[in-house]
């Protein structure tokens, strides 16, 4: 997408964003629903800078055009989280060998042992912002744990807890369902330490039996299958770029 060094007319951002047509994001425009850099835009013909400037529609962030690949892919438990294993095991490169030839590299890790959401990118920026623990995105697991959980465990992750490498405090615990010797948990969590999901329920007596994770920021695994992957979202993009600062 170019234009003069002016900038570009704000409807057809919009209109390549897939917003809406030209002539539809106009009436966007003029019902006061564009902003730009945080400023309601009413004018029509407002250029803009697509790379740089922040636009938000119904208060959603419209992320810049797509110079590089955004993939969410369910990663298989078994599969090891990375692009090239000395020892031959598989990878998630695996699943996404088609796109080789883009280089793709996930962001953050998953245990060899656990499965669910990770996203692979070529964009370096992103994932250094998505995985710098200062950002502190919420990443969200589904555990099921040994043992009946009670209220009293609940609050005592809720409160915080230490491990030998500093303290944790899940931003969110709930009971998905007790059956019998084990319970199904919901935990959210805003770091990625090593291990901590697995780690935190063994230091309160509720070993991990099995764990995925389900969520990252905005990003749900949702109905994606097994090692399958997907592009993610405009919607699930600029969420991500509003939480990293992008």
């Amino acid at each position: 997408m170019t234009e003069p060094a002016a900038g570009v007319r704000l409807q057809k951002v919009l209109a390549a964003a897939g917003i809406a047509s030209r002539r539809a994001s106009e009436v966007l425009i003029s019902e006061g629903r564009v902003e730009v850099n945080s400023e309601v835009v009413l004018e029509q013909g407002r250029r803009v800078d697509p790379e740089h400037d922040v636009i938000r529609v119904d208060g959603s962030r419209i992320p810049p055009p797509r110079r590089h690949r955004y993939l969410a892919l369910n990663k298989p438990r078994g599969v090891v989280a990375t692009m090239n294993d000395p020892e031959g095991r598989r990878t998630v490169a695996d699943f996404i060998a088609q796109h080789s030839s883009e280089r793709l590299f996930h962001v953050g890790r998953l245990d060899t042992d656990t499965e669910g959401l990770l996203i692979l990118t070529n964009d370096g920026d992103f994932a250094h912002r998505l995985a710098h623990p200062s950002f502190q995105v919420p990443k969200t697991y589904i555990a099921e744990v040994n043992g009946a959980v009670g209220e009293q465990t609940l609050r005592r992750l809720r409160r915080g807890i230490s491990l030998e490498d500093g303290p944790v405090q899940p931003s969110s615990v709930k009971i998905v369902s007790t059956a019998g010797d084990k319970t199904l948990l919901k935990i959210t969590i805003q770091e990625g330490r090593n291990r901590i999901v697995r780690r935190t329920m063994e230091a309160v007596g509720h070993p991990v039996r099995r764990l995925s994770r389900i969520g990252i920021g905005p990003v749900r695994l949702g109905n994606l299958k097994v090692g399958e992957y997907r592009d993610l979202t405009r919607e699930e993009l600029g969420g991500l770029l509003d939480l990293t600062g992008g």
